[in-house]
């Protein structure tokens, strides 16, 4: 704490500290805000962990995700059959289920682990929540920050383009460039670039699709997003400050207009990355997604609600992984949004 000393100067009073009073930035005050909010920490924690065992999925899985022990088909241990009353071991009355404690939550249909499978799922759905927003950061701020800043002309021919884009229902648009590019492409001849394209993405477990479709579509709400934002300030003080002093545009976009409005996109984005999530899952779950045998939470739901009445577990494993990323964050971007928002600065 500082201490002040007063001195009388002509009847006021100078307050002198004993040292430099130092101010504090709106990003510092926003990680301590930030730091307050736990269900934003949660969020965060849960995020990392998942990045963690993610990177680390080939030590961590117990079993490969796609080693196939058919003698333990919708094995699962007792735990899990004590959770769900309807799975009845073997050996009691209508029992069926075989118990192995080899497989931490089961085994689905071909004897694969569940657990190592899951593991592996997470990989995906992490790939696809931050190719999004790269995708999004990319085109959609380079396409809101010129038509924001150009007015005119050039304004209205990439909004008009925007809301073309934004005519065609989002996740119908996805499903029909994953069918082309999935079925169409891989019919032409080989040594053409189309062939080469679908051998990529075979090579890549179905990925590259998933990418395209998530990345086509994931812009749009970003360029307006930024438009917005770069038509509230492109006229403030500071703006023509700097244009005065003879800055040029890009000096000015970079500089002093991205900086400032780098917190709602942020929290934009971050809110929008369970959508992306969701989108993957989905498409995994009509069979456009990734490739079998690489799991997907979005395929092994799937793949278990098939006879999810006889072997839940199969289906509410992947599902609770999916469910918890998700509201991860959903809690990691409510707290961004409350932490960025200069309007909450120096409140506790």
């Amino acid at each position: 704490m500082a201490v002040a000393e007063n001195q009388s100067l002509g009847g006021g009073s100078i307050v002198k500290l004993d040292h430099e009073a130092k101010g504090e930035s709106l990003w510092l005050d926003s990680w301590k805000r930030l730091r307050r909010n736990r269900a934003a920490l949660f969020g965060a924690v849960v995020i990392i962990l998942n990045i963690v065992i993610a990177i680390f999925a080939p030590v961590i899985a117990p079993k490969p995700y796609d080693l196939q022990v058919l003698a333990d088909n919708n094995a699962a241990p007792m735990w899990v059959t004590k959770i769900f009353p309807t799975m009845v071991p073997r050996g009691e009355e209508g029992g069926y289920i075989t118990i192995s404690d080899q497989y931490l939550l089961g085994a689905d249909g071909l004897g694969r682990d569940l657990f190592s499978r899951i593991i592996y799922g997470g990989q995906v759905s992490l790939m696809v929540a931050f190719i999004g927003p790269l995708f999004a950061m990319v085109v959609g701020m380079s396409v809101g920050l010129a038509a924001g800043y150009s007015k005119g002309w050039v304004d209205n021919l990439l909004m008009r383009f925007v809301d073309i884009m934004y005519a065609f229902p989002t996740l119908l648009l996805v499903i029909l460039l994953m069918a082309f590019f999935r079925f169409g492409v891989g019919s032409l001849e080989p040594g053409t670039l189309g062939y080469s394209i679908n051998q990529f993405d075979r090579g890549t477990g179905g990925l590259l699709f998933v990418f395209i479709g998530i990345g086509i579509t994931s812009w749009m709400n970003m360029a307006r997003l930024v438009r917005g934002q770069v038509l509230s300030v492109r006229e403030k003080e500071y703006i023509e400050a700097a244009r005065s002093l003879g800055t040029g545009t890009r000096g000015i976009v970079f500089r002093h207009i991205l900086p400032n409005i780098l917190g709602p996109i942020i929290v934009a984005e971050t809110l929008a990355i369970p959508t992306y999530i969701s989108y993957e899952a989905f498409l995994s779950f009509i069979g456009l997604g990734v490739n079998p045998p690489r799991p997907s939470w979005g395929g092994m739901i799937s793949e278990g609600a098939r006879g999810i009445a006889s072997y839940p577990n199969q289906a509410i494993f992947p599902a609770l992984a999916l469910f918890l990323m998700m509201f991860a964050f959903n809690f990691l971007g409510d707290g961004l949004r409350d932490a960025l928002d200069p309007r909450m600065r120096g409140v506790d």
